[in-house]
């Protein structure tokens, strides 16, 4: 994972940097809610959704909200029919299903796996091509900085 560093960084850049990898991107605010408006447009925005509600989950240190943060996102993404329910496959779900009731914080692991991996394979490579990224980065640019984004 890349280091946060001391100087800042231009929004030129930022935005710029966003290409390099999916972590930089949602490990910046910003950039993270420019590839959610972009998954909204979409309709699946769940994916980034479910992946930041394990994040927030795997910090969790108290047994009854580790159960009930468990039940919130099981309910929220999981099951059949589930409001935002992500697309994995039905072994990790029903792994999921039959773990629920003593939920530990490592218990979305593989399906939060799934998904990061779906949206670093399709999603974030359309984001990098559509007009919101676009137009983020060419509203940063100064100068001639365009040799830097092949993709524009």
């Amino acid at each position: 994972m890349p280091m946060k560093c001391c100087f800042h960084r231009s929004p030129t850049a930022e935005a710029a940097a966003w290409s390099e990898n999916m972590d930089t991107l949602l490990t910046n605010q910003a950039g993270l809610d420019a590839f959610r408006t972009f998954l909204k447009s979409e309709f699946s925005e769940e994916n980034v959704e479910f992946w930041l509600a394990c994040e927030d989950f795997k910090k969790t240190e108290s047994a009854e909200k580790i159960a009930s943060k468990a039940k919130m996102i099981y309910s929220e993404f999981i099951e059949a029919e589930a409001p935002k329910e992500i697309n994995i496959d039905f072994s990790t779900r029903d792994l999921i299903s039959k773990n629920i009731a003593e939920p530990t914080l490592k218990c979305f692991d593989e399906a939060q796996k799934l998904i990061y991996s779906l949206m670093a394979k399709d999603s974030f490579p359309r984001f990098l091509k559509s007009e919101i990224y676009k137009k983020l980065v060419n509203s940063k640019q100064v100068g001639n900085n365009k040799k830097w984004l092949p993709f524009l």
